[in-house]
């Protein structure tokens, strides 16, 4: 399998955003989080399709690119789930759900050079996103989610262990913060996905710090 993460040295902080912000503008939060060490944002909005998407989708898209020139690290900028509109806004990966197309699909679409990842919440959905095309998976909620209330039992650190075995990089997600984030890469993941601990704080920029720190000291 071609490493469409290579870029990324170090275990990768990605967060992952909708179309609400906290106590600040979103916009504001991504500019301020990609400068203080995001490496990936992911544009998760399911109340929007089409135009509004795109609409919302384009500014904070260039905002974060703007963000990770300035700072000189590279970014992915990826969409959940539309193939679509991934292609239309020239992002750089797409991430897909359990309504959306399959891996190979999706590599068909996007190409060779974009990155394709996979959300899991079980070790067996794991297995089954071991297709050809996917670059990495999501495990979640690896603890209670902090943006919303709990939908499904958290995996756990064990479950997350196991799961890191497979031949395929897991990014961790769900109730990750400062306090917990080593523990998730103690237990073997690629990286974490953020959007509570991020999106809610009064100062966003600093908790990107303190979880960079936390993943480069790993």
């Amino acid at each position: 399998m071609e490493d469409r993460l290579r870029p990324w040295s170090k275990p990768i902080l990605c967060l992952v955003v909708g179309n609400t912000s906290g106590r600040i503008p979103l916009h504001e939060i991504v500019t301020r989080a990609v400068e203080a060490g995001i490496d990936w944002l992911q544009l998760r909005e399911r109340d929007l399709d089409g135009a509004a998407w795109l609409e919302w989708g384009r500014p904070l898209c260039k905002a974060a690119r703007s963000a990770a020139k300035r700072s000189g690290r590279p970014l992915a900028v990826t969409v959940n789930r539309r193939v679509d509109l991934a292609l239309v806004l020239g992002a750089d990966g797409i991430h897909l759900g359990f309504d959306a197309l399959d891996s190979a699909q999706a590599r068909n679409r996007m190409g060779a050079s974009r990155l394709v990842g996979v959300s899991t919440h079980s070790e067996d959905e794991v297995d089954r996103a071991r297709l050809p095309g996917a670059d990495y998976v999501h495990l979640a909620p690896i603890f209670d989610p902090i943006s919303k209330p709990a939908s499904r039992q958290a995996a756990g650190l064990e479950t997350l262990a196991t799961a890191c075995q497979r031949d395929l990089p897991v990014l961790a997600q769900g109730g990750i913060e400062v306090s917990n984030a080593a523990s998730v890469l103690a237990a073997g993941a690629r990286g974490i996905a953020v959007t509570g601990s991020v999106v809610t704080a009064a100062d966003p920029a600093s908790v990107v710090r303190a979880l960079r720190a936390v993943l480069d000291r790993a």
